[in-house]
């Protein structure tokens, strides 16, 4: 796929770019013993920006590079907008990339930077002065075009690698952990620029991370992949609401595991309470049931089973650990205006809210 660039003057930004569908079918690859990939089927609307998350190793990272043609699976295609370019060469697809690591030239400035692939692709060099301060413009540095890398900080140089990727126009942008090497409020900050680009551009983006708030922060919708499988792709607050399976209800946010009994084919006592069952229930009784610290409520009483053991403000809500009877340790969030008798020591009682809750057979 080649990349038609505009000679009008007039920059791209002003209207929407049409996104690409991508579509992983069945890849699989292996590295000597190690599967990255294990039958991957996954699919990215046009003009969406999908997230990858999962543990280290689960193969979000293979995926990305597969899909910018820097490796090749054993089996199984990609496609974009129904072409099959599995074994195109990286330069010939349609796709702006950028790495963790920045990849900026430390001897070309930042507008040489962001216009090298224009001139790689024999653009004249006025349209490339003007394409390059379009995007300089754009990420937020039209004063540094002058500026080399080793004079701009860390976001900076990050700006910059994103205009560089968007200098060609692609309709595929590809971001392989993009902030994770910047501190925190810049990482906040970079990720809320990204996102307004992404959708002033409608360009389809695939994001890979291992930060789990930056993807429900950031994308449409997260797929979670462990052991190079796709466990559940999902709008973010249905990633977190209902979780298809128990790693993704462990793996995205913090999840209590409590005892309990299942009272029939869909409903399960625990703590006191009899709940519904959400998604497949295991065989045998004994069970352990799912919990979101703030499905937990909690309040003080002397009279109470639960002990809190420790108590963390953190803003609007206080996390508590409490101990419960039996040697169940949870973890609760209370609106931190309702903590003040929940101190360390204190005596609490533990409730549950009313709503479906996940189950797993209990651990031998």
């Amino acid at each position: 796929m080649s990349t038609t660039l505009t000679e009008s003057g007039k920059p791209a930004e002003s209207a929407a770019t049409r996104g690409a569908r991508i579509e992983f079918r069945g890849l699989r690859r292996s590295f000597g013993t190690t599967t990255a990939l294990d039958g991957l089927d996954l699919t990215v609307e046009p003009g969406e920006l999908l997230a990858l998350l999962g543990p280290s190793g689960c193969g979000k990272t293979t995926a990305l590079r597969v899909l910018a043609g820097f490796e090749h699976p054993d089996s199984g295609e990609v496609l974009v907008d129904g072409e099959d370019v599995t074994r195109v060469p990286a330069n010939r697809r349609d796709a702006g990339m950028v790495f963790q690591s920045y990849s900026l030239f430390p001897n070309l400035s930042a507008r040489e930077n962001v216009a090298f692939g224009l001139r790689v692709r024999g653009v004249p060099a006025p349209r490339r002065r003007e394409r390059a301060a379009e995007l300089l413009d754009l990420v937020g540095l039209p004063e540094h075009g002058d500026r080399y890398p080793h004079q701009m900080s860390g976001g900076q140089q990050q700006r910059v690698a994103l205009a560089r990727a968007l200098a060609l126009r692609p309709r595929v942008l590809l971001l392989d952990e993009p902030l994770s090497a910047l501190d925190a409020k810049v990482r906040a900050n970079l990720r809320e620029e990204i996102r307004r680009l992404q959708l002033s551009l409608g360009i389809t983006t695939v994001f890979v991370t291992h930060d789990q708030e930056e993807a429900l922060s950031t994308a449409d919708r997260v797929a979670v992949l462990n052991a190079g499988r796709l466990e559940q792709c999902a709008a973010p607050a249905e990633l977190y609401e209902r979780p298809a399976t128990p790693f993704v209800a462990g793996f995205v946010g913090t999840m209590n595991r409590l005892p309990g009994r299942l009272a029939g084919s869909d409903r399960v006592d625990v703590a006191g309470t009899r709940l519904p069952v959400d998604g497949p229930v295991p065989s045998g009784p004994e069970v352990e049931v799912l919990v979101r610290p703030e499905n937990l409520t909690v309040t003080a009483d002397t009279a109470g089973t639960a002990t809190v053991s420790s108590a963390s403000f953190l803003g609007a809500v206080t996390r508590l650990h409490l101990d419960l009877p039996g040697g169940t340790r949870v973890k609760a969030d209370v609106p931190s205006r309702d903590a003040g008798g929940l101190t360390p020591g204190a005596r609490a009682t533990v409730g549950l809210a009313e709503r479906p809750v996940l189950v797993v057979a209990r651990a031998v």
